[in-house]
């Protein structure tokens, strides 16, 4: 998980274009005299915190991990005398779309939504007591760093929605993000990537970068570079996820092994969580891409006995708990309609591009990685067929019903809808021609849908892998869950939010005012509700749910649906 794209920078005029936060407020873009005003502002501040001893950190990216990981560094003590030892400096690209981001931190206001209770405290503690963070738009921030932090988003750029082949890493913002860092930092500066990137990206695109440009500039010693992934995880645990928590970390040569290891002994909980230091950044990398494809493949290997469950009576549920008591396979997770979120989605193709074009390398070794891609981006399409058949059985139709999709994040409790099975399963109910209706009561926008031409970026959108998706800029959230299920002929559970475990099917039907097909796709109705649902002439279909027929027959009397 990422920030949103660093690109390099455009000529610095000033063009009357502002910047409109999500809450409305508008910024205007900097003038070329706000940028020699900021940069004499940044100058004070370092040179000051310098004088108290502290470390000059610029973190490129205040999204959604940096500006936590911001945050994190800001807040860092030295733990001999209990003072403040970093000084940092969030950059952010001063764009029409993220330059609001930079004057909202500086107010001490998190420029993220998050669930963690602690971010918002976090951030204001820095900027506003600590006065330890702040935020700019320059570039020439660089140059008075110590370390810099690179959290620039790299992308997987699928060609076909189901076949991960078909497509390539898009790495330019990040060579771009190189390219100026290497033209402005000071040579002993140490450059931490953070960025999951293809394994390779560290030695064989970022270190030519910074050596050319160290060369150019007359600069004899070695770029000082290391990689460490990140491994947050949004939620309540959203800034845990950084700070306490396992790190692997490496240098380019040992200056910057042992640069990388001091400073993350320094700013994360290595007390309690170790840090890892391995030999080669294509080793940490090659860990993220390995670590996130190794959880990917396991939701797509139970997807097949989903359907298999589906298909011969049996609750794919059931079978996962009674495994689940083994400690040795405690961690299994039944896969829902899709996997989504930043990383799963993307990573492995990662792997497999870099094997391809960074190594050079023609053979095809990769098999699993890439169909266990495939098969969770797919999963939410048979998720529609559920809910095809569950009206069908009710006598009706796609095209003429209207669906409420319960839940638009991608996993339960957090509000982080990127790549989430929902989106797929709305685009493609919404192709066959479904009314659509969605309630989360963690997201108030859906803008892979609200602005899909243009988010994540343009011609990014999964709305090019479906037909009559036009309108869906037009749909929102709504948030009172008893307006959104009013009229509805078919309900989706697609997201395991506890306000959804805690629903019960006398209270839905009351609701939706009908009897009203349900589909379960995270196995949150037990056999009772099941039950229920068909006593009030409800329909129930489910992911790897086959028993439901069983119920079936049992509430109607009958051995043919």
């Amino acid at each position: 998980m990422q920030d949103t794209k660093f690109q390099a920078p455009v000529l610095e005029s000033f063009t009357g274009l502002v910047s409109v936060s999500p809450g409305g407020e508008s910024f205007p873009l900097p003038s070329p005299r706000d940028y020699i005003a900021e940069l004499k502002r940044l100058k004070r501040l370092t040179a000051k915190n310098r004088k108290e001893g502290r470390e000059i950190v610029v973190v490129m990216g205040v999204g959604f991990v940096g500006a936590v990981m911001a945050g994190i560094v800001a807040d860092a003590v030295d733990r001999n005398t209990g003072r403040p030892c970093k000084f940092v400096i969030g950059m952010q690209r001063p764009s029409t779309r993220s330059y609001w981001k930079i004057p909202t931190l500086n107010r001490g206001i998190a420029p993220v939504e998050a669930e963690d209770p602690e971010v918002a405290p976090l951030i204001a503690r820095c900027v506003n007591k600590k006065k330890t963070l702040t935020a700019t738009f320059t570039y020439d921030a660089l140059t008075l760093a110590d370390c810099v932090v690179v959290d620039v988003q790299c992308d997987y750029f699928k060609e076909t929605l189901g076949n991960c082949r078909q497509g390539h890493a898009e790495i330019a913002a990040l060579e771009e993000s190189l390219k100026i860092i290497g033209e402005k930092i000071p040579p002993g500066c140490l450059v931490l990537i953070e960025t999951t990137v293809p394994p390779g990206t560290t030695e064989y695109v970022a270190y030519p970068i910074l050596k050319k440009a160290f060369e150019k500039r007359g600069i004899a010693s070695e770029p000082l570079l290391a990689h460490s992934y990140e491994r947050v995880m949004p939620g309540r645990d959203y800034v845990s996820s950084i700070r306490d928590f396992w790190r692997v970390c490496s240098g380019v040569n040992e200056t910057s092994r042992r640069r990388v290891t001091k400073f993350l002994s320094e700013v994360l909980n290595v007390e309690k969580f170790p840090l890892t230091v391995l030999d080669r950044p294509i080793e940490s990398e090659t860990c993220k891409i390995v670590e996130n494809s190794y959880r990917a493949t396991i939701l797509a290997f139970l997807n097949e006995w989903s359907l298999f469950a589906e298909r011969n009576g049996v609750d794919l549920i059931k079978v996962i708990r009674a495994i689940k008591v083994r400690p040795t396979h405690s961690n299994m997770i039944f896969p829902g309609p899709g996997i989504g979120g930043y990383c799963l989605p993307k990573d492995g193709g990662l792997g497999v591009w870099a094997y391809q074009t960074l190594m050079g390398f023609d053979d095809d070794i990769f098999k699993i990685t890439p169909l266990a891609i495939d098969i969770n981006d797919t999963r939410s399409l048979h998720a529609a067929e559920l809910v095809r058949d569950a009206l069908r059985n009710m006598g009706k139709i796609v095209a003429a019903s209207k669906i409420v999709i319960l839940g638009a994040s991608y996993r339960e409790d957090v509000g982080d809808t990127r790549y989430s099975g929902s989106e797929a399963l709305v685009r493609k109910l919404t192709e066959m021609g479904a009314e659509i209706g969605v309630h989360d009561p963690y997201v108030k926008h859906w803008w892979e849908l609200e602005k899909q031409d243009t988010y994540p970026s343009p011609g990014h959108s999964w709305a090019r892998f479906f037909r009559n998706q036009e309108h869906l800029t037009e749909l929102r959230i709504e948030p009172d869950l008893a307006k959104a299920l009013k009229g509805a002929d078919a309900v989706v559970l697609a997201v395991r939010h506890e306000a959804y475990r805690k629903l019960d099917p006398d209270g839905v039907t009351a609701m939706t005012g009908r009897p009203v097909a349900v589909i379960d796709c995270f196995g949150l109705l037990d056999d009772a509700a099941i039950r229920r649902y068909f006593e009030l002439g409800c329909e129930v279909k489910g992911l790897g749910r086959g028993h439901v027929k069983r119920i079936k027959d049992q509430v109607r009397g009958s051995s043919h649906e």
